[in-house]
């Protein structure tokens, strides 16, 4: 894993921006290895993504405690003032901290299981502590990952029950993302409120088409020539959240829902590994109901 931070920004624009920043991160001593800006030119604003290393490129392996390593501490107290005069929103992380997230699934495990072997494999640099979901289906793959595995059914009736028990698990397991990895049910605001930017769903449509839980019958109902799967953070108007990612199949005429649904499932895991992946990566800003996504 790389031991480097990331500098996440948004702010209005103007000129010098970026030499501002990187003159400050030159001033401190920091080894930039990618740095990569947008301008939104409609609405005056600038984000930029830096990420630089934190330990000297001259430190040898196994010398930590004698190489030089970048002040993280230092650097964000000094950079404050500058952040704060020009109006920016930022945040600075170290790539090294590994992001807590729970899974949410309902019946479909396809979603559920790629995520599980990416991060088996090492693809996605995170800690997965607990899998929620209302249905039984996964608590065999939770068991075999060695991932807590929570029962939580939903029911009108007891809806405002069931977020309680979900938020006291997502606590008590210090989760910082929550993945609906095809989870079936609709989240009320209030807990949305508690993790603005930190829950990413997948829907199985291209969004802002076939909204709703049966957009493949929708699909083959008009007749469409393409199909998609969309991957964005929740808010709580439903399947309208910032998109992160999407992706297409071309299908035709010969095509039923059972095959849409298969080719389908394929988009699913791909646009919802790349959302997470981008997310654990800290390459995604947010702004109105959109999003930017660094390279």
């Amino acid at each position: 894993m790389k031991d480097t931070a990331v500098l996440l920004i948004d702010c209005p624009d103007r000129k010098g921006l970026v030499a501002r920043v990187a003159g400050m991160l030159y001033e401190h001593g920091a080894n930039i290895l990618h740095a990569d800006q947008h301008q939104d030119h409609d609405l005056g604003l600038f984000f930029m993504r830096v990420e630089w290393a934190l330990k000297d490129a001259e430190s040898k392996e196994g010398d930590a405690g004698n190489g030089s390593r970048f002040d993280l501490d230092g650097f964000k107290e000094a950079f404050a003032p500058l952040a704060a005069e020009l109006d920016m929103r930022w945040r600075i992380e170290s790539t090294h901290q590994k992001p807590r997230i729970a899974l949410f699934c309902s019946q479909y495990l396809h979603c559920v299981a790629d995520l599980l072997h990416r991060w088996q494999s090492r693809e996605l640099y995170c800690d997965i502590p607990v899998i929620v979901s209302n249905h039984r289906e996964v608590e065999k793959l939770a068991a075999y990952c060695g991932i807590a595995f929570e029962h939580v059914p939903v029911n009108a009736a007891t809806r405002g029950e069931t977020e309680e028990r979900q938020t006291a698990i997502l606590e008590r397991h210090e989760v910082e993302l929550v993945v609906l990895a095809r989870y079936m049910q609709i989240l009320s605001p209030a807990f949305v409120a508690r993790y603005p930017a930190a829950i990413i769903n997948v829907h199985h449509s291209f969004l802002p088409a076939f909204t709703g839980a049966r957009p493949y019958h929708a699909a083959h109902a008009r007749g469409v020539k393409l199909i998609g799967a969309t991957s964005h953070y929740v808010t709580e108007v439903l399947d309208d959240g910032p998109i992160i990612e999407q992706d297409v199949a071309r299908i035709s005429h010969r095509d039923q829902v059972e095959d849409l649904v298969a080719r389908g499932r394929d988009l699913e895991r791909l646009v919802l590994s790349r959302a997470v992946r981008w997310h654990l990566d800290r390459r995604i800003l947010c702004y109105g109901n959109k999003t930017v996504v660094f390279d």
